[in-house]
């Protein structure tokens, strides 16, 4: 859809998939193919190592100057991509947050793993309950990041957070959330993992994990990733591996579709699962004079 909208208004594509930055995931994170790129200038795909982690505040800082750049030369963008935190980034702000010394960090991660969730949880609730009641079940990274920043800082994320201002002037931009159908997703979704196996997925598992990296690096948390590499080490069958990763993949679905639906309220939906109704729909999503959209 980007790709189209592109091209019929001479805009320029910026990436807003936390994993597509990594040059080491074209696959598994369905980056857009050469042939895909070379229909209209792209931004922030494969320009990154796996070995360097990228911040929300590094892709705002880069992603805001490609911006100015595009604007300078007099064309429109098209921001693209289900990560939910950048477009909440350019359109609500970032927060300027001190660093985490790695050590308490490091000191967090090793008690979520003792605690548990449940337990980790309540030591988040009591020292910012804000931060504790919006991050979903399961999320690993945002709840130790929570709970780090609170003790490295003295003063909640949440607080953080609210003292910020947007990157983006409110009437710069307009934008839109694809929200097909649960039950069409999940086919989609299990299509494009047998996809991805066929196109390379667990050769390019095994490539990075061979790297040896840290866990805690964002590209090494993949959707796909571990269960793929299990794969290519003998540790499990082609069917187990692809029945898991296809798991893993709908129930991120569901996070990132709930994610959108509790930020984003205000913004206009397109549900139509084939491409020409979601580019009928797209149109008046994007002009109506009382919708916001990227």
């Amino acid at each position: 859809m980007a790709l189209r909208l592109a091209e019929a208004s001479g805009a320029e594509i910026i990436n807003a998939d936390a994993l597509q930055v990594y040059r080491d995931l074209r696959i598994l994170s369905a980056r857009p193919s050469p042939e895909e790129e070379a229909r209209a200038p792209h931004h922030l795909f494969g320009v990154a190592d796996a070995a360097d982690g990228w911040t929300v505040g590094r892709w705002l800082r880069t992603a805001l100057a490609v911006l100015d750049d595009i604007r300078a030369r007099g064309r429109p963008a098209i921001v693209v991509g289900g990560t939910g935190l950048y477009f909440r980034a350019l359109t609500r702000g970032l927060a300027d947050i001190p660093s985490v010394p790695a050590t308490v960090q490091h000191e967090v991660d090793a008690r979520f793993d003792t605690l548990g969730e449940a337990v980790f949880r309540d030591q988040l609730r009591a020292a910012d309950p804000v931060a504790e009641a919006r991050i979903a079940s399961n999320d690993r990274q945002r709840l130790t990041r929570a709970l780090a920043v609170a003790e490295a800082t003295g003063r909640p994320l949440s607080a953080w957070q609210a003292d910020t201002r947007p990157a983006l002037p409110a009437d710069a931009w307009r934008a839109v959330v694809l929200d097909p159908p649960r039950d069409a997703l999940h086919v989609r979704c299990d299509a494009r993992l047998e996809l991805m196996m066929d196109q390379g997925a667990v050769e390019e598992a095994a490539a990075l994990t061979d790297r040896g990296l840290e866990d805690r690096l964002p590209a090494m948390k993949a959707v796909g990733l571990r269960e793929l590499a299990a794969y290519a080490r003998g540790e499990t069958s082609r069917a187990q591996a692809l029945a898991a990763a296809q798991a893993a993949t709908r129930q991120y679905a569901k996070r990132q579709t709930t994610w959108f639906r509790n930020q984003t309220p205000d913004w206009p939906r397109v549900t139509a699962t084939e491409m020409e109704d979601q580019w009928h729909a797209l149109a008046p999503a994007l002009t109506a004079s009382d919708s916001r959209a990227i």
